[in-house]
């Protein structure tokens, strides 16, 4: 059998193509570390003789709380090349999300960079299931290992036989519609969308430089930092901390990627931030916008600014990433654009019946990154994975001239007067007033108990705040039609989102 461990394909491959000393990742914070792909090769090499001799064997599972950092890319290659099951854990939790997520996975060992250890200090004593703790940083407390004392004394292996369908590494969902759930990826899923995605629309070559906002324990930061730029032998940028606006700008002019990956809330932000600063000086030649999807305001003020556009796409934890896309050569914002090649993608209503073209419904998917499942959710799975197909949750539009229009998810669609209404449609609306930074929109019942849009905007911060529930409303009418308008609009600090960027619209439906 042909040894099928995608470290071979994403970190080995490379020296056998002369490309040992080229640099795979850099810092972007402080110490400007670097490392080579042929150094990279011998410490994921030795990451994995670590877990053999700390008895961490074969398919266990190892939760990886750690920041964008060197020694995650070391972890995560290592674990592959030992048949260990990398989880990566989102780095913006809480506490009780932590533990259930640790009890839920039963990882049995925890990798923790140290400025996170205080989250996670007080529930891994309680912990039935991890017996080896492993600390990424400059201290040691009780009861753990320092990733040198991890390291020290192993030896190199190579990478063990797997087939390309075994289990290689989980992600937990990012929770935008309730609890965060694990989702199982095998092996070949991470090359299918190097083949697809990075290939056929990124168009990425070995010259490249990649700058994720995105991080690595989020699936689109997983492709755009992992899979897409060692897939050709390419350089990514690490940046371990928040990726605000000023410091995303003076990584872009320090670090000079030819790729940024962002979300729409920071793309906005960036916009407002660029109000009061120049655009730094930039080789870009192309931005990418997942997470959610891209308010045409935002894609055309960014494109003016910078005179690079934003690929809009849409992907997911369960397809790992990107499978409907704008392109370069194919761009239209206000929509998410057409099928990745290598996925098929239809649209059905609620008795399962393809909709036809001005029609709304939901959005499945075909393609060979597919997850292989929830883990432990069985009825879930069975109602998200039907065969070959993925259900995503979200509703679409399909035009005329065959794109797909973003709506909303499911959850967050309702009907006014017996039409759907999508809330992005609205929220699309509110944005492009110069006064609003942000929007979400959920149903409310008003006094005849009819459900009614109702927004919640974030103003920039020139907004004149009086006045403005009427200026809006009479806005989003001239815009999109009397009958979709917000019959209540909410002026708050800010939106609940997820730590991915995705606004959780079904708290702001909890608290109406």
């Amino acid at each position: 059998m042909q040894n099928e461990n995608s470290a071979i394909y994403f970190v080995d491959r490379h020296l056998q193509e002369g490309r040992g000393e080229k640099v795979a990742f850099r810092e972007a914070a402080g110490s400007e570390r670097a490392i080579t792909y042929g150094q990279l090769s011998a410490r994921s090499a030795l990451v994995a003789g670590a877990f053999e001799k700390a008895g961490i064997k074969r398919e266990s599972r190892i939760a990886c709380l750690l920041l964008d950092q060197i020694e995650y890319v070391e972890v995560f290659w290592g674990a592959l090349k030992a048949g260990v099951i990398p989880v990566a854990l989102n780095t913006l939790l809480s506490t009780s999300v932590y533990d259930i997520i640790l009890r839920d996975s039963r990882a049995n060992c925890l990798i923790v960079s140290v400025e996170l250890w205080p989250v996670i200090e007080t529930i891994v004593g309680d912990n039935p299931y991890l017996e080896t703790i492993i600390v990424v940083g400059d201290k040691t407390p009780p009861g753990t290992l320092s990733y040198e004392e991890f390291m020290s004394g192993a030896e190199e292996i190579s990478p063990v036989a797997v087939s390309g369908d075994e289990c290689a590494f989980w992600l937990y969902s990012s929770g935008s519609t309730g609890q965060p759930k694990g989702v199982r990826h095998v092996h070949s899923s991470m090359k299918a969308t190097a083949d697809t995605f990075g290939r056929e629309v990124l168009g990425i070559e070995e010259k490249d430089i990649v700058y994720s906002a995105a991080k690595i324990f989020f699936a689109y930061g997983l492709g755009n930092t992992f899979s897409f730029p060692m897939s050709v032998g390419a350089t990514s940028i690490l940046f371990n901390g928040r990726p605000t606006p000023d410091v995303v700008a003076q990584i872009i002019e320090t670090h000079e990627p030819t790729i940024f990956c962002g979300v729409p809330t920071l793309y906005a932000a960036m916009l407002a931030f660029l109000e009061q600063h120049s655009v730094p000086a930039n080789k870009l030649r192309l931005c990418v916008s997942a997470g959610e999807a891209l308010p045409a305001d935002i894609g055309n003020t960014w494109h003016k600014l910078w005179d690079v556009d934003i690929i809009d796409g849409v992907g997911s934890t369960e397809m790992l990433h990107i499978f409907l896309s704008n392109r370069p050569d194919n761009l239209e914002y206000g929509t998410s654009g057409l099928a990745v090649p290598g996925y098929e993608l239809r649209c059905v209503n609620e008795d399962g019946s393809p909709i036809q073209k001005g029609e709304i419904g939901e959005l499945l998917v075909k393609g060979a990154s597919a997850a292989d499942g929830y883990w432990n959710q069985r009825h879930k799975s069975r109602t998200t994975f039907e065969g070959e197909w993925t259900r995503t949750g979200d509703k679409y539009e399909i035009s005329e001239s065959g794109r797909f229009i973003y709506c909303g998810r499911t959850d967050d669609m309702f009907k006014v007067s017996g039409i759907w209404v999508s809330p992005f449609e609205v929220e699309q609306a509110l944005i492009e007033h110069a006064s609003v930074l942000e929007a979400a929109v959920v149903p409310a019942r008003d006094d005849k108990d009819l459900e009614k849009p109702k927004a919640f905007v974030v103003l920039q911060e020139s907004a004149n705040p009086t006045g403005i529930d009427e200026t809006l409303k009479e806005f989003v009418k001239e815009k999109i039609g009397k009958w979709k308008y917000p019959r209540w609009i909410e002026v708050v600090d800010d939106l609940p989102k997820t730590a991915t960027g995705k606004i959780q619209r079904f708290k702001l439906r909890d608290a109406t």
